[in-house]
C-alpha cells in the first residue's frame, strides 16, 4: 500500500505518536509519504530521513498569556477554518497527482476526501486520529460541552475510520472519558470506531540506561545524567513561559536541571548555565536514557507525553503541568493522579 501521513502542527504530540505507527507500515512493507508542516512535520523528517514529504497548509496558532485560552482560541477560529479548507484543498491536490490507498489524518480537521476524490479513488480509505472523541472547555462554558462533541463527530464522519490511540477498556484507559465519552454523540454519525492502543515512540527504549547493553541501534555513548529533566512543547508563549519558570526555580541550586526545550528547527547545541543545561531536542535513545535517570520529570499534560512516559514505566516521577487554560490537559493530569494513586 502507499499511505499518507499527515500529523497536526500543534506542539509535537500529534507527530510523535504518529513515528511508531510510520515504522509499523515501513515494516510491513508499505510505502510511506509524510505530509504537514512546521515543527510536527521536522521531527518526522528528523525519524525517517529517507522517506519522501509533502507540505501542507502551514498552521500558525499562538496561545495567551494569560491562565485563559478562551478568547485566544474565539479570535483564532477563522484562521483555523481558514486553514483546514486550505488543508482540503492541497489534500485533493496531492491525492490528485498521486494515486494512495490511506490517508492518515491526526488531528488534522481538513485531511478528509472530497466527494470527487471518493469518486476516482473509491477504494482509498481515510483516517482520522484522535485521542478527543469528548471535549473538555473552561468553566463557564461547560454549557457548550454537547456542541462542540457534535461538531467534533460530524468533521471525524467525514472519514472511513477513526483511529483512537488508547485501550478500549476504560479502567486501562489513559485518556480517561477524552477517549470514552460518557453521552457520545459518535455512536450515532461514525460506524468505525477503532481502539488501536497507546502509541508512543519510547516503546523500545524501556529499558534503556546507561550501561545498558540490550538496546544499540542508535549511540551507544554514555549519555549525561541529571536529577531532573524539564520537556517543553506546546504553542508559544506558553511553552517560554515555563521554561523560564523552571529555570527561575532550579537556578543557583545544586541540583542539575536538563531544560529538553522541544524547538525541533533548531540547531542542536547545548547551552549550559550553571546548574541547568538547555538543549533544544535529544534523539529517542539520549531522551529515554536522559528520563530513565532523572528523580524528577516535569513536563505539559498533554496526551502524548503521557503516552511516552507511561511507555517508559516513569509516568510516576512525573510532574504534570497543564497548559493555562486548557482544559483538556487539566483533566489529563487528573485522570493521570487518580490511575496512579489506583
Amino acid at each position: 500500500m502507499k499511505i499518507l501521513v499527515a500529523p497536526l502542527n500543534w506542539g509535537l504530540g500529534h507527530a510523535s505518536r504518529c513515528v511508531p505507527l510510520v515504522q509499523q507500515f515501513i515494516d510491513e512493507g508499505h510505502e510511506v509519504i509524510i505530509a504537514g508542516d512546521g515543527e510536527s512535520l521536522t521531527l518526522l523528517r528528523k525519524h525517517f530521513p529517507k522517506l519522501r514529504y509533502v507540505y501542507l497548509a502551514p498552521l500558525k496558532l499562538r496561545y495567551g498569556k494569560g491562565k485563559r485560552q478562551v478568547w485566544a482560541m474565539m479570535k483564532a477560529m477563522p484562521h483555523i477554518l481558514s486553514w483546514a479548507m486550505k488543508d482540503h484543498a492541497l489534500l485533493q491536490a496531492v491525492l490528485r497527482e498521486e494515486k494512495f490507498d490511506m490517508v492518515l489524518s491526526d488531528n488534522r480537521f481538513g485531511c478528509y476526501l472530497s466527494p470527487k476524490t471518493k469518486k476516482a479513488n473509491p477504494e482509498l480509505r481515510s483516517v482520522y486520529m484522535t485521542h478527543q472523541l469528548h471535549i473538555f472547555l473552561p468553566r463557564g462554558w461547560r454549557w457548550a460541552e454537547g456542541l462542540a462533541e457534535r461538531l467534533h463527530a460530524r468533521v471525524c464522519a467525514k472519514y472511513k475510520e477513526v483511529w483512537i490511540p488508547d485501550y478500549e477498556e476504560k479502567e486501562r484507559s489513559l485518556s480517561g472519558e477524552l477517549g470514552h465519552p460518557k453521552i457520545s454523540n459518535f455512536k450515532f454519525q461514525i460506524s468505525n470506531l477503532k481502539y488501536i492502543g497507546p502509541q508512543s515512540r519510547f516503546e523500545p527504549y524501556r529499558d534503556v540506561r546507561n550501561g545498558n547493553e540490550m538496546v544499540t541501534e542508535m549511540s551507544s555513548r554514555r549519555t549525561d545524567s541529571y536529577e531532573t529533566v524539564a520537556l517543553l512543547s506546546g504553542l508559544e508563549p506558553q511553552r517560554t513561559i515555563l521554561e523560564r519558570e523552571i529555570a527561575a526555580r532550579y537556578a543557583g541550586k545544586e541540583e542539575t536541571v536538563l531544560i529538553v526545550q522541544g524547538l525541533m528547527n533548531r540547531p542542536n547545541t547545548r547551552l549550559k548555565r550553571g546548574n541547568i543545561t538547555i538543549v533544544p531536542y535529544l534523539g529517542d535513545e539520549e531522551l529515554a536514557r536522559v528520563l530513565h535517570e532523572a528523580k524528577h520529570i516535569i513536563a505539559r499534560s498533554g496526551y502524548s507525553t503521557i503516552m511516552d512516559l507511561e511507555a517508559l514505566g516513569e509516568l510516576k516521577k512525573a510532574e504534570l503541568i497543564p497548559t493555562p487554560g486548557q482544559s483538556e490537559q487539566e483533566y489529563l493530569a487528573f485522570w493521570t493522579q487518580k490511575r496512579i494513586i489506583k
